[in-house]
């Protein structure tokens, strides 16, 4: 009986004195962390007035994500003989000088992906090599003087085509004057009522260049181990709602050891000019029809997203 008692003593002792171990363990973590949240502050208000001093601003992030397969006898799918793979990489960067009076503003998007699907038991099956998929680029330069401290007269550069096929054909340049709106840090709004659209293509085309507005919003952030960009740019034709188009491009990335972190990255864009382009040079088999107009045209949603492994430059 008495070893019964001093067991359940010694029970009742070790739980209490875990208990009391855990107890100031907790009370030791939240002490730490409080120390540790007074640190972050501190270092976000030193950051702040590193961000309010005038000169160049630059970085860069980026997204790669890919995966690649082959199957060999794999008779539980209709293909049991295969070989495919997707690959792709997104590029955000930018460069930036801020002046007391002035500031000119660089960007660089870009988005390239390759894909192939090769059947090896299907003779006219030949082309094994990857093909180019998601293919986005721009380049942007906007240039303003200050008015006050929030709003700017400002000139806009933008150019945006493919890189891996058709290079410049289509490319779209606009080039217009207007104002520059920053109504909070890492906002910019651009609202250009004065902008060409100049639009490059080969041989005869749809495509046609007017005069309208272009509108532009930008916000880029890094909080943390989190950087996130989002940009909406869009021309609204004076000529012809047919001549308008928006391009709406996210990235967003989270490190999770060193500059290796994880990625995700997606876009929306309407554009007619390009529908209807893509319509009159498939082959008729295919859907396609060279005297179809604006008019008869379906200006679907274009789309693309990529997830994958991201490198902070």
């Amino acid at each position: 009986m008495k070893k019964l008692f001093f067991t359940l003593l010694l029970s009742v002792s070790v739980l209490s004195i875990n208990a009391q171990t855990k107890e100031e363990l907790q009370a030791q973590k939240s002490e730490k962390q409080a120390i540790a949240d007074a640190a972050q502050a501190e270092a976000n208000a030193l950051q702040a007035k590193i961000n309010a001093i005038p000169g160049w601003r630059k970085g860069a992030f980026g997204t790669i994500g890919g995966n690649l397969s082959n199957f060999n006898n794999w008779y539980s799918q209709g293909t049991p003989n295969n070989a495919s793979g997707n690959i792709g990489f997104t590029v955000n960067a930018f460069a930036n000088l801020i002046e007391d009076k002035f500031f000119w503003r660089n960007s660089l998007n870009t988005n390239l992906n390759w894909i192939k699907l090769d059947n090896k038991d299907n003779g006219t099956d030949a082309d094994d090599s990857f093909e180019p998929s998601t293919d986005v680029f721009n380049i942007s330069s906007l240039y303003g003087r200050n008015i006050t401290k929030t709003l700017a007269v400002s000139g806009l550069a933008e150019y945006r085509t493919t890189l891996l096929d058709n290079f410049n054909d289509p490319g779209y340049l606009d080039i217009g004057i207007g104002a520059t709106w920053t109504p909070i840090e890492n906002l910019i709004v651009v609202v250009h009522p004065l902008n060409y659209n100049f639009v490059f293509a080969d041989g005869d085309s749809v495509f046609d260049s007017s005069l309208g507005a272009k509108i532009v919003a930008d916000y880029t952030r890094q909080i943390g181990a989190i950087n996130f960009k989002t940009n909406f740019s869009t021309f609204q034709s004076y000529k012809s709602g047919d001549l308008s188009n928006f391009t709406w491009t996210n990235s967003f990335s989270y490190t999770l050891w060193k500059m290796i972190g994880v990625g995700f990255d997606f876009g929306l864009r309407s554009n007619k000019q390009e529908a209807l382009n893509y319509i009159q040079n498939l082959p008729i088999a295919d859907g396609g029809n060279p005297s179809e107009t604006f008019d008869s045209v379906d200006n679907k949603l274009q789309s693309y997203y990529t997830i994958g492994l991201s490198y902070k430059f």
